[in-house]
C-alpha cells in the first residue's frame, strides 16, 4: 500500500480529486485530498485564479506543506493543476517517492534558484492536447529538471482541450475515455512507487 497526496486544483476540491482519490484506495492505497481552501469550492475558473491570487502562492504552499507534515517519508505527492505546482513544491521538500502532475506540468525554476527535482524520483504529467492552461515550451526544461538528477518524467497526451478533464461534473471538459486512459497508466506508476518503498 503506497500512501498517496492529491491536492485539488484552483477550483477547490471537486468531484474529480474524489473520484481520483476513490480510485487509489480500490487500488489498496492510502489516500489524503487536503483542503488547502477550507471548503472554499468554484465552478469558475477567473474567479477561483482570482481569489487564489489574492491568497497567495506562498500560503498556499505552506498550506500543504502543513498538510503532509503528519505523513510518513516515502509517500506520492500529486496534484491537479494548480494542485499539480503544490505536489511539486512538496517535493522537493519531502522525501516522496513519486510525482503525479494531473492536468498540470512545473519546472523547478518556479520553486526559487536553490530549488532541484528530488533525486531519484520520477513523475508522470497528463494533459490534453489542447489545454487552454498548456505551455509546450516547459516541456524540455521539465525533461532536463527530473533527468538531472535521475529521474523520469513521463508526459501524456490526450485528444481535446478540457482542462480538468477527469472531472464528470464539468461537462465541457470532461472526457470519460481520456480518463480511463489515465488510470491504466497512472496505478501502475503508483504500484511501482510502493515497491520502492517497501
Amino acid at each position: 500500500m503506497a500512501t498517496v497526496v492529491l491536492f485539488h486544483s484552483v477550483l477547490g476540491i471537486r468531484q474529480g480529486e474524489l473520484d481520483a482519490a476513490e480510485r487509489l484506495r480500490g487500488d489498496g492505497h492510502e489516500v489524503l485530498v487536503p483542503d488547502l481552501y477550507a471548503g472554499r469550492v468554484f465552478d469558475g475558473y477567473e474567479p477561483a485564479i482570482a481569489w487564489s491570487d489574492e491568497l497567495g502562492n506562498d500560503a498556499l504552499f505552506e498550506r500543504g506543506l502543513a498538510a503532509v507534515a503528519d505523513v510518513p517519508d516515502g509517500f506520492v505527492a500529486g496534484g491537479f493543476s494548480q494542485g499539480s505546482t503544490v505536489a511539486v513544491f512538496v517535493a522537493i521538500r519531502r522525501a516522496v517517492a513519486g510525482v503525479l502532475q494531473f492536468s498540470g506540468l512545473n519546472v523547478v525554476e518556479w520553486f526559487g534558484t536553490d530549488a532541484a527535482w528530488p533525486r531519484g524520483v520520477d513523475t508522470q504529467s497528463h494533459q490534453t492536447l489542447r489545454d487552454p492552461f498548456r505551455d509546450d515550451e516547459l516541456t524540455e526544461q521539465a525533461h532536463r529538471d527530473v533527468a538531472a538528477v535521475g529521474g523520469r518524467l513521463e508526459l501524456f497526451d490526450y485528444p481535446g482541450d478540457g482542462h480538468l478533464f477527469t472531472d464528470p461534473t464539468r461537462p465541457d471538459e470532461y472526457d470519460a475515455k481520456a480518463t480511463e486512459l489515465l488510470w491504466s497508466r497512472v496505478l501502475p506508476f503508483v504500484r511501482v512507487c510502493e515497491s520502492q518503498v517497501s
